[in-house]
């Protein structure tokens, strides 16, 4: 698989990573067996890169990945703190608690120093508070970790994070959904050195072309429990977008995948083709998903036409929907 820097981390990974956050929590039931079968299929396949956080089943998904990490080399894996806490208090960003949740996160994993850690998307006046990266720099001074970086929510978070000179990568919401980074959060990142973690790469699903108007999903799916945002931002479900408006969408995408091809590797391969990304994060709750995501990265590159008519689509349809909110 391709091999990317991951921004200022000082590491390559595969341009393919695999996202744990349904291997703790919010996408249905995924027991053990099959988390730890979806971990091996995703690095036989290639990925090199997984993504979790303390929050993910209250650290059931960093407890899985740390008992999977056991019997495998060259693994990078992600974390992010904050989110436990709740409601969300700019206050709670501190050293002192630093120090402890990365203290749980690495008994979780297994490991004396994270690889990187993120925050896990914070309120909007975390980005400039000169004390939360400084007590970031003292984590990688103690060893604690080795780098981090920042989940954000908004296009205006992803800028003033990588104005940061410490922060080695920004985590994002970019699929062909959700167009708004590309103008300028990508190019600034390039510029930086900042790495780009595209998250949500399938819209919770929409970009799969599995759903249609009678799907339905289970209670403790967020794609159930948060369409309008009632326990989380509703940006990370279906990337804010109305599910009819989204179907309609994919609807008029589907002509552009090759043969061959499904429309979950189309939408993979869109964001690897964009300058600037180090890493997405599709989640998979089978093997079979796993494998199918990282071929993506064995695909083509996409051709002009195919790239411009997901500009068409998104101006016409999605962005008068959510271009000036993300």
């Amino acid at each position: 698989m391709e091999r990317r820097e991951l921004g200022r981390s000082g590491g390559q990974v595969g341009v393919v990573g695999l996202g744990a956050w349904q291997l703790g929590a919010d996408w249905g039931e995924v027991d053990e067996g099959q988390a730890l079968s979806v971990l091996d299929a995703a690095v036989d396949a290639g990925v090199t890169f997984i993504d979790t956080a303390d929050v993910y089943g209250d650290g059931r998904s960093e407890r899985l990945v740390g008992r999977f990490l056991k019997g495998r080399q060259g693994i990078t894996v992600a974390t992010k703190m904050g989110r436990r806490i709740t409601p969300q208090d700019p206050a709670i960003y501190t050293l002192h608690n630093f120090r402890a949740w990365t203290d749980r996160s690495r008994a979780n994993l297994g490991v004396d120093t994270l690889d990187l850690v993120q925050l896990h998307c914070p309120p909007t006046p975390v980005y400039s508070a000169d004390e939360v990266f400084d007590g970031l720099d003292t984590l990688v001074e103690e060893g604690r970790v080795a780098a981090y970086g920042v989940s954000v929510e908004t296009r205006a978070e992803a800028l003033t994070a990588i104005a940061r000179p410490g922060v080695a990568s920004v985590q994002i919401i970019l699929n062909a959904l959700r167009l708004g980074p590309l103008a300028e959060v990508l190019p600034a990142a390039r510029a930086a050195g900042v790495g780009i973690i595209a998250r949500v790469p399938l819209a919770s699903g929409l970009l799969s072309g599995r759903y249609d108007a009678n799907t339905t999903f289970a209670d403790n799916d967020h794609r159930s429990y948060n369409r309008n945002g009632e326990a989380f931002d509703v940006g990370e479900t279906f990337s804010g977008v109305d599910f009819g408006i989204g179907l309609e969408a994919v609807r008029r995408l589907a002509p552009l995948v090759p043969p061959g091809v499904t429309m979950a590797q189309f939408a993979l391969r869109w964001i690897i083709d964009q300058p600037g990304v180090s890493v997405v994060i599709p989640g998979a709750r089978t093997p079979a998903q796993a494998r199918a995501n990282a071929e993506a990265a064995d695909l083509a590159p996409l051709n002009a036409d195919q790239l411009e008519t997901v500009h068409v689509v998104y101006d016409e349809l999605i962005a008068p929907q959510i271009a000036d909110r993300w």
